[in-house]
């Protein structure tokens, strides 16, 4: 059976609906209404007489038939991606599009600093950028790749360093520290008010501090609990309690003493940024690119 133009298109249509669950996001994407994205959809499933898709209000997943046609068509689709993503060596001016996945602090201190430089250099390159602190599966979600703190990086991705070393610490209003005293002991913490940080797997992180030739970690008590740097900063500088980030994230509110050091002795050298993606697929030219201006800008030194 030939293959009509129109099937290839709307083969293209089913796959991002099939990686998103969704029209509306799949539509996000494509840059075509919902509604022209579920005509195409009804036409193919016409035209092949099997229904591709269960739709309801609220999800959009796959049938028997779906599923089989995904898993037969997904490979070819993903080798015609990376033939025309090696093409672009070819080109005066590099284009393309990269999809990046990236906590908020990766953005605020590794990607906002060199987006005015990339964009200069390479106007024809179009960065997706989405900003979320919790976990997710970059390849599932189809992302080209992710940004995350070294320890926090999948074992079964291929991850180059952005950044040095990071160095954790406590922190506090002057006047929280003049109303509540100041800790001289991480253990000093359990009788402080505390942010508490949800971390993006949804467990409340233990503060770790260390000398060198001693390390803790410390369960903090607290009546809030953040999941948002901004969030943290600003409780914080309010003299809500006791908080606990990167000397970058802080730098700002400790310069203008909106916020104080506290337990320097303890403060812990964390991994840097790194970006991770999938060993099984080319990298984008946008993405190595991407790379190649963060480090050579080197944001965080």
């Amino acid at each position: 059976m030939d293959i009509s133009r129109a099937d290839i298109a709307d083969f293209v249509y089913f796959m991002a609906i099939a990686r998103w669950g969704s029209f509306r996001r799949a539509s996000s994407e494509l840059d075509v209404t919902p509604s022209a994205l579920s005509h195409a959809i009804r036409g193919l499933e016409e035209r092949l007489g099997v229904r591709l898709l269960n739709r309801t209000t609220r999800s959009v997943t796959l049938t028997a038939a779906g599923e089989e046609l995904r898993a037969s068509i997904e490979s070819p689709f993903h080798d015609i991606a990376e033939a025309r993503e090696r093409l672009n060596r070819y080109r005066d001016a590099p284009a393309g599009r990269v999809r990046i996945n990236m906590p908020e602090d990766a953005f605020t201190l590794l990607v906002q600093p060199v987006m005015p430089v990339f964009a200069e250099r390479y106007p024809d390159v179009e960065v997706d950028v989405s900003i979320t602190n919790r976990l997710i599966d970059v390849v599932d979600e189809g992302f080209d790749a992710g940004i995350r703190y070294g320890g926090t990086v999948p074992e079964d991705m291929v991850a180059q360093k952005l950044s040095p070393e990071i160095i954790w610490s406590a922190a506090a209003s002057p006047e929280y520290l003049e109303k509540n005293g100041t800790p001289e002991h991480p253990a000093d913490l359990r009788r402080h008010r505390c942010i508490r940080i949800r971390l993006g797997n949804d467990k409340i992180y233990d503060w770790e501090f260390g000398t060198g030739a001693q390390e803790m970690s410390v369960t903090t008590p607290g009546q809030i609990t953040v999941d948002h740097t901004n969030a943290l900063l600003n409780f914080g500088c309010a003299g809500l309690g006791v908080i606990y980030a990167t000397l970058p994230v802080m730098k700002e509110a400790l310069d203008d003493g909106r916020l104080r050091l506290i337990l320097e002795d303890w403060a812990s050298p964390g991994e840097g940024f790194h970006i991770y993606y999938s060993s099984r697929r080319q990298v984008p030219n946008g993405l190595r690119l991407l790379i190649e201006t963060i480090r050579e800008l080197k944001p965080l030194g």
